[in-house]
């Protein structure tokens, strides 16, 4: 049988081992297929390894193809792939000898056609829409007037310059840039990184924190615009505590960062101008409103002038303000001499009415003692009535009583009795004293109390006839400037047409007298006889 085995096994065919096998397929492959373009959707991607390179698959509907990207490749892709993206992969196949696949090792990964990429950039709006990052309510108000503004673009562009210049014509503010990559794979990554940034910043540090932010960059086609799609980007937007104004294209380019941000600007320099208001138009807008203030005022202090003008000639005059209260004053002074005099008179006869005598006093001293005598006569017959009561109660209630609680009832009763009694003397006594007492101060205030609240009475009504009697003396007249003048019989001068030249007269001024004699007025003249006056006139003062 080792002979049988031995004759099948001698062949002509050649013997090659599993390596050189694998390297001669590796050949071939690569020979045959040396840079290929393939078109697939990615299958299996779960983002690059550890070691930074990525593998995944390219299917269709019938096959399956693996795929690889190595690190340094993948740093210089302009689009991440992304599981179920359809694309079209530039590079070389080759075989793995280590698991018998051949696979392709990419150098250029790009969409399959725009058409993809929109419907990829779709999906992912659909997806964030749902997370609810595009809503309005989360949109901010930019601030009328910021003092530091942020951007995020890159530092060497046009982009720029156009801001800054649009600012600084409008309204110059500090401008902070945070350069970033707006192109390429890195993009969304450092514009992320940079919107985190600007809001991680301390409002009173070094670098103050931006009142407001502006991510720009110019126009360029869908890939070109790509990194602004990126997820990360959106929701660093859209987690923003910092308004963020997107400038991100021309005015017919939309990124999904347009929509995450507060407010969309068409281009780069209408972010600009969104972002400040022009300080011209400003200077005019407070002129306009100085000059309308002061116009108003001015316009208010005449309608309020007017007014007072037309309240003052409706108000009457001072002297018809005061006419009434002067004549009311007048017509008091006039009854004031004879209110007093009436007053004094009617004082006088009530003072007149009273009668006032020891004979007085002693009868009223008498009826008060007679009332004590009286009080103190019913006290004991008050008492006796008392215990008469008391004594018929005890009487009423002795037969509804044991004889034990009689005795009780007995000797509380006496008790009582005598306790009454000894009360009964006392107040009996303290009643007498008090009715002494008082008839003691009533006698002291009805002989003394009278006779000094009459003399009270007599020295004001004498001290009121004093101050009347001041007031209506022409001597209270001379020393308000006034002078009493009589002539050689003593008589008073009223009037100057009774005076002739040479007549003497005597004049009497607060302080004295003293004598004169006329230099002017009309010759002398006999004079009539003196005739005798009433007793009444003599004292006239006018």
């Amino acid at each position: 049988m080792s002979d049988i085995f031995a004759t099948d096994s001698r062949t002509n065919a050649a013997e090659f081992t599993v390596s050189e096998i694998s390297g001669a397929l590796k050949r071939a492959v690569e020979d045959q297929f040396g840079n290929v373009r393939v078109r697939g959707e990615i299958s299996g991607y779960r983002g690059p390894h550890s070691s930074g390179h990525a593998y995944f698959a390219l299917k269709d509907d019938r096959s399956r193809l693996e795929a690889v990207i190595w690190k340094g490749t993948m740093g210089r892709l302009k689009f991440r792939p992304e599981e179920g993206m359809e694309v079209i992969a530039s590079g070389k196949l080759t075989t793995y000898p280590g698991s018998s696949k051949y696979q392709i090792v990419i150098d250029n990964l790009e969409p399959a056609g725009a058409g993809a990429l929109m419907a990829l950039l779709e999906e992912r709006r659909r997806k964030l829409a749902a997370e609810g990052l595009f809503d309005a309510d989360r949109k901010q108000l930019l601030p009328f007037m910021p003092r530091v503004i942020g951007v995020v673009t890159s530092p060497t562009g046009a982009v720029i310059r156009d801001i800054i210049h649009r600012i600084t014509d409008r309204f110059p503010v500090h401008v902070i840039v945070w350069p970033v990559r707006v192109q390429g794979e890195t993009t969304g990554v450092e514009v992320s990184n940079a919107v985190a940034g600007f809001n991680a910043l301390d409002p009173l540090g070094p670098i103050p924190q931006p009142d407001i932010l502006i991510v720009a960059r110019g126009g360029g086609s869908l890939e070109d615009l790509w990194g602004f799609n990126d997820e990360a980007v959106v929701r660093a937007v859209a987690e923003s505590h910092i308004p963020v104004i997107s400038a991100v294209g021309h005015e017919t380019d939309w990124t999904l960062i347009d929509h995450a941000a507060d407010v969309r600007a068409p281009t780069p320099t209408g972010a600009a101008e969104l972002a400040v208001p022009v300080r011209a138009e400003l200077e005019a807008t407070v002129s306009r409103l100085s000059a309308r203030l002061k116009g108003c005022i001015s316009r208010h202090a005449d309608r309020k002038r007017q007014a007072l003008r037309a309240a003052a000639r409706a108000l009457p005059s001072p002297d018809q303000l005061l006419a009434m209260p002067r004549r009311r004053f007048d017509e008091a002074a006039s009854r004031l001499t004879r209110a007093l005099d009436a007053s004094t008179e009617a004082k006088r006869l009530r003072f007149k009415g009273v009668r006032l005598s020891p004979a007085t006093l002693e009868r009223r001293l008498s009826d008060l003692g007679r009332r004590v005598r009286r009080d103190g006569e019913r006290l004991p017959g008050l008492f006796e009535n008392i215990a008469r009561r008391a004594r018929a109660r005890f009487d009423r209630d002795a037969g509804r009583v044991t004889p034990a609680a009689l005795s009780r009832r007995i000797e509380a009763s006496r008790q009582s009795l005598r306790a009454l009694e000894r009360q009964a003397d006392r107040s009996l006594d303290v009643g007498v004293e008090r009715r002494q007492a008082r008839l003691h101060r009533s006698d002291i205030r009805l002989r003394i109390e009278p006779i000094i609240e009459r003399v009270r009475g007599r020295r004001q009504r004498l001290d009121q006839a004093s101050r009347l009697l001041d007031s209506v003396s022409y001597q209270s007249i001379l020393k308000r400037g006034f002078a009493l003048v009589t002539d050689a019989s003593g008589d008073i001068v009223r009037r100057a047409e009774g005076i002739a030249r040479g007549d003497g007269l005597s004049i009497e001024f607060a302080d004295g007298k003293i004598s004169a004699v006329v230099a002017g007025g009309e010759p002398p003249r006999p004079k009539p006889r003196p005739r005798d006056k009433p007793a009444t006139e003599q004292g006239d003062l006018f």
